[in-house]
């Protein structure tokens, strides 16, 4: 399959359905992460002697764990079918592919900024982000 490229305005339309989607996808990110901690807490505690570990405790972690890397995988896969690329789960950063002057770059978004008002070369990445 070809790759998209976008035009800015193009890119921002698209932040229509890209927002609400990097808005949950942070938030699956968020509740994987404090997740992760509460089972390592968990798993030290039943090396320890095993005490004060409810019954199932792990196995419920465990299953919301499952929810939550299932919510980021379809997340991330529905971003990707509008042609974005997630390139950061924690910050919510997304860039469009696009043509600058015969050059390949990537629009860059970031959730929390109101449209795509930065740019950077294929190599580059959000530190070489350029103001459009």
């Amino acid at each position: 399959m070809e790759q998209r490229h976008f035009t800015t305005e193009e890119a921002n339309e698209a932040l229509g359905e890209v927002r609400p989607l990097t808005e949950e996808l942070v938030g699956h990110r968020r509740a994987l992460v404090e997740l992760q901690e509460r089972q390592a807490a968990i798993t030290t505690r039943i090396a320890g002697n095993g005490g004060n570990v409810e019954p199932h405790e792990l196995e419920d972690v465990q299953g919301r764990l499952d929810e939550e890397v299932t919510g980021i995988a379809r997340c991330v896969a529905r971003i990707h079918e509008t042609g974005a690329l997630v390139k950061d789960l924690d910050a919510g950063l997304v860039d469009f592919p696009a043509t600058r002057d015969g050059e390949e770059i990537l629009l860059c978004w970031r959730l929390g900024e109101d449209e795509i008002g930065f740019w950077h070369g294929l190599e580059e990445g959000f530190s070489g982000r350029k103001p459009l």
